[in-house]
């Protein structure tokens, strides 16, 4: 063949809107031509097909010209346009050239089809029509064939997926985009009866695998396509679930903590009324306790007994008074205070008692901290309730932190408070605020302290939460508006 006929040849594939590509059995780049094929010669250099034409590194994954040469025979299929040819019907033909029994080559051949003439407007416009409401559907719609190729790849699908429509149709196996055996799960349950009928899958819950690894969870319904009553490929709707699963957790804490408010309400009534009807009749037998032992010359075990009653009446004076804490039946007085002076006088109230001996006090005070509206003696009495329980699980040596800081909105200030003692465990941690819990041997606790706390806290409009790792020690965190109309990441139980 002359130099002349070579290059009639090689314009004629590009006036057709053809290309050739032929490639040897271990897939070496031997010929390119035609249509957008500006492959020089120079180029063709015993490198691989792939390395030259779609710039990998490995082989694409399928790769046609291995496909031919196992099936040891020609074979043509539609496929979508790329490059150039993007948007438009593609047929490719694949053919081993032989040289004697022995594959001596591979041609790929792209023959782009035009619009038949006789195709009705209507039918044409339809099929546009088709293709755009796909392509913008809010959901991500991807099509296969059966060997894994990609044929359909929309917007969406590059969303959530993270690869290109270009990756995707040159490159991707569907199976890839599957975490574990997802892909074969898919088409099992398509194939079976009992997921929405034969051919059909509906509400499959399954994990994507993006193009950096993330899993994707997803929502899959699909449908098997067929021609004469062979499956020729699937076509996959995947509705991407992350805003709907984190929404829905949201709304789960959102519920837990409306169930604590109510709960505490309901008992918050209850303690109050329980309260009221005993602190007369406790208050009576503590006096004439006092008065038996002041005007009577009792003997030593009678006076031990007056003693014992003194001792549990007085404790029981001070369940009713944590009770009536619980319920809020104190009328607060909202000052403009300085909680750095509220955190340093607690601490100085406690800290030349025997039990801190042996703990190290860390102070990390944030200066020029803006004034808080709160009342002072009931945050005292919050920050007195967490540094006793931190002290009590250190059990008398470890570390105990009070740092204060303004939050990173500048609109509450944060205080808080971590230890250096066993921590809480994952299975108690949800429980610490609730009334009457406690971890702490019978006549030690009431299972109220936390609670109250937790009460006066959301009294004022903060937060206080808690956080700890088993053998790390615990951190509690309080957080209280700057102004009296603001509240720091909303309200502990979602209302107002």
């Amino acid at each position: 063949m002359t130099l002349n006929s070579e290059n009639w040849l090689l314009r004629a594939l590009s006036g057709l809107a053809a290309r050739i590509v032929v490639v040897s059995p271990d897939l070496r780049l031997l010929a390119a031509a035609g249509k957008d094929m500006d492959v020089p010669a120079s180029a063709i250099d015993g490198r691989p097909c792939y390395e030259i034409l779609a710039h990998r590194r490995t082989p694409c994954r399928p790769c046609e010209a291995m496909e031919t040469i196992r099936a040891m025979g020609p074979s043509s299929r539609l496929v979508e346009g790329r490059g150039s040819m993007m948007g438009t019907r593609v047929l490719r033909r694949t053919a081993p050239i032989f040289k004697g029994k022995q594959i001596e080559a591979v041609a790929i051949m792209d023959v782009e089809l035009p619009e038949e003439p006789d195709t009705p407007l209507e039918l044409s416009t339809a099929d546009k029509f088709l293709t755009n409401l796909i392509m913008s559907s809010p959901d991500a719609v991807i099509a296969s064939d059966m060997a894994g190729r990609i044929l359909m790849f929309n917007e969406d699908a590059s969303k959530i997926t993270g690869y290109t429509r270009e990756e995707a149709l040159r490159q991707l196996d569907i199976r890839a985009l599957y975490s574990g055996d997802g892909a074969r799960e898919a088409m099992r349950r398509i194939r079976s009866e009992s997921h929405g009928g034969r051919g059909k899958l509906k509400g499959f819950r399954v994990d994507l695998r993006s193009k950096d690894g993330t899993a994707v969870p997803i929502e899959l319904s699909a449908a098997a396509i067929y021609d004469r009553g062979k499956e020729v490929a699937t076509v996959g709707f995947f509705h991407d679930l992350r805003s709907r699963l984190r929404m829905e957790g949201q709304l789960q804490s959102a519920q837990k903590q409306l169930i604590q408010a109510e709960k505490l309400g309901s008992l918050g009534q209850m303690a109050a009324g329980v309260a009221h009807q005993l602190n007369n009749p406790l208050g009576g037998i503590v006096i004439y306790s006092q008065l038996l032992k002041e005007e009577y010359d009792l003997e030593p075990a009678a006076l031990q007994d007056l003693d014992r009653i003194i001792e549990d009446a007085s404790r029981c004076q001070k369940i009713v008074s944590e009770l009536l804490d619980f319920a809020r039946q104190r009328t607060l007085e909202i000052l403009p205070n300085d909680l750095n002076q509220a955190v340093s006088r607690t601490i100085f109230l406690l800290e030349n008692q025997p039990f801190l001996k042996e703990i190290e006090i860390v102070r990390e005070l944030a200066p020029d901290l803006p004034l808080v509206p709160c009342d002072l003696q009931q945050i005292n009495h919050v920050l007195m309730n967490i540094i006793l329980n931190a002290v009590d699980s250190m059990e008398g040596h470890g570390r105990l932190t009070l740092a204060t800081s303004l939050g990173k909105d500048g609109l509450a200030v944060r205080v808080e408070i971590s230890d250096t003692g066993p921590g809480i465990p994952d299975e108690v941690l949800p429980y610490i605020f609730d009334p009457f819990f406690t971890t702490k041997e019978e006549g030690k606790g009431t299972g109220l302290g936390l609670s109250v706390a937790y009460g006066i806290i959301k009294n004022h409009r903060g937060r206080l939460s808690a956080s700890s790792r088993p053998g790390e020690g615990a951190t509690f965190v309080m957080e209280l508006p700057v102004h009296s109309d603001e509240q720091p990441g909303g309200s502990p139980d979602g209302n107002d």
